[in-house]
């Protein structure tokens, strides 16, 4: 009775965690298509495609500064998900002068306000010559999104261990091979979370890009934010729409990737 219950529980709570993903979006997808929506109606009253035009408008660049801003994100996702995986092994794994201060520097964006780190940075990167380039904009990214990083590889990490690996040592295995045949495939859930919280944190960025990039580096959250902060629901809901969508694209191909570059491991491995 008591498993049942429990199972109970956990239906509604996934059912109540779907909806509240969920019913957002239906609200931003009909937002993008609508011209008049006044409360209190269920639905709106008029629909348009000014959203649509504004988001195909050869003037806006939509699709190009899309583009950009996915490579640039992805950049981001990868140095970070790389750095994260060496950091956590040393951290995890080895005894150094420094670790204690190492471990806190990593976790030091997250607890100094944005606004300052981003000014007093701002600052530093005018000194050396990465204010307004693409390389300052992934440096400050790789900046805020590597606390979150480390975080998840560490754990997973220490969970690990390195027995496995150790074992593959006295059989003779290389270092590196040891790594990538057996460590790679247990860490492989945390490296795609890792990639996906950075490009995520690193595509939704708009303060830091803006001040660090000055204009010149243009993403779409900076596209975006403009329409949502002066209160245009059509066109800001249809910027997030392509915003989530562009997202979910990015994920799937990531994960695709990633699963069948680890089919392709198991399989040289049995084979």
């Amino acid at each position: 009775m008591k498993d049942l219950s429990s199972n109970r529980l956990l239906k509604i709570f996934l059912y109540l965690a779907l909806f509240a993903i969920l019913a957002p979006m239906v609200i931003i997808i009909f937002w993008a298509f609508a011209n008049q929506w006044p409360w209190p109606n269920l639905l709106p009253t008029s629909y348009s495609l000014r959203g649509v035009k504004e988001i195909f408008a050869p003037y806006g660049k939509v699709f190009p500064i899309l583009t950009s801003s996915i490579t640039l994100s992805l950049t981001v996702a990868l140095l970070s998900a790389i750095i994260a995986i060496m950091t956590a092994r040393a951290i995890v794994f080895y005894d150094f002068w420094g670790k204690g201060i190492l471990d806190f520097i990593s976790m030091a964006p997250n607890l100094v306000p944005s606004t300052v780190f981003a000014m007093g940075i701002h600052v530093v990167f005018i000194k050396m010559s990465l204010a307004n380039t693409p390389l300052g904009v992934i440096i400050v990214h790789l900046i805020y999104t590597l606390p979150y990083t480390i975080n998840i590889m560490r754990n997973l990490t220490e969970s690990i261990g390195k027995d496995m690996e150790q074992q593959a040592y006295v059989l003779g295995a290389s270092p590196w091979k040891s790594f990538l045949y057996i460590s790679f495939p247990l860490l492989l859930p945390g490296i795609i979370a890792s990639i996906t919280m950075a490009y995520i944190l690193s595509f939704s960025q708009y303060f830091v890009t803006l001040l660090i990039g000055g204009g010149k580096v243009m993403t779409f959250s900076m596209i975006m934010v403009p329409f949502i902060a002066k209160g245009d629901r059509t066109l800001g809901s249809a910027y997030a729409l392509v915003f989530v969508i562009s997202t979910l694209l990015v994920f799937t191909i990531i994960n695709t990737i990633m699963k069948r570059f680890q089919k392709r491991k198991e399989k040289y491995n049995w084979n």
